[in-house]
């Protein structure tokens, strides 16, 4: 019996739980906030102001489309190649961080009552030759809990290099 005023204790599948959810909901804070400095890159590339760029950004409905557009504005002419490296060094990057970041928003959570452990399953369909696939289920350990954590880090990194890009060449913040 807990003692008054103090809580009982959690399932160790409910810790489990909240856990990778805490862990997810800061890989999401870390990819919003540095998917937002691609207004930048678009306001410098596009030789506009932060206003328009932001428009455009918004504009625009996936990442994908973002950083599509970012890269072919870097690919543009006129842009110098030293801004062109630069920015689409930081574009293959955040992409690199989609995979897992996908995984851990595009999937159901799931765990035996009985303890066992946290699982993901994928909530998409892999098209195969002759046959679909639904449903794939990976257990979501302390490897996966590392390569979240990993990943958060990188993102943390490259906000703070999209920023330096920007000052760098003066992009309009």
């Amino acid at each position: 019996m807990p003692r008054q005023g103090s809580e009982p204790a959690q399932p160790a599948h409910e810790e489990a739980l909240r856990d990778m959810f805490l862990r997810v909901g800061q890989l999401n804070f870390n990819w919003t906030n540095t998917e937002s400095l691609l207004i930048h890159l678009i306001a410098g590339l596009a030789d506009t102001d932060k206003d328009v760029a932001m428009v455009i950004f918004l504009t625009l409905n996936t990442t994908s489309a973002r950083l599509d557009l970012v890269d072919r504005l870097a690919k543009l002419a006129h842009t110098p190649a030293d801004q062109r490296d630069a920015v689409l060094s930081l574009t293959a990057r955040f992409r690199k961080e989609a995979t897992l970041r996908n995984k851990f928003n595009h999937c159901i959570y799931s765990f035996s009552p009985d303890g066992g452990p946290l699982n993901t399953i994928m909530m998409r369909i892999a098209d195969r030759k002759d046959r679909i696939l639904v449903g794939k289920q990976e257990v979501a350990d302390a490897q996966e809990v590392a390569r979240i954590d990993a990943s958060i880090a990188r993102l943390r990194q490259l906000n703070l290099d999209i920023w330096q890009t920007v000052a760098t060449f003066g992009y309009p913040l």
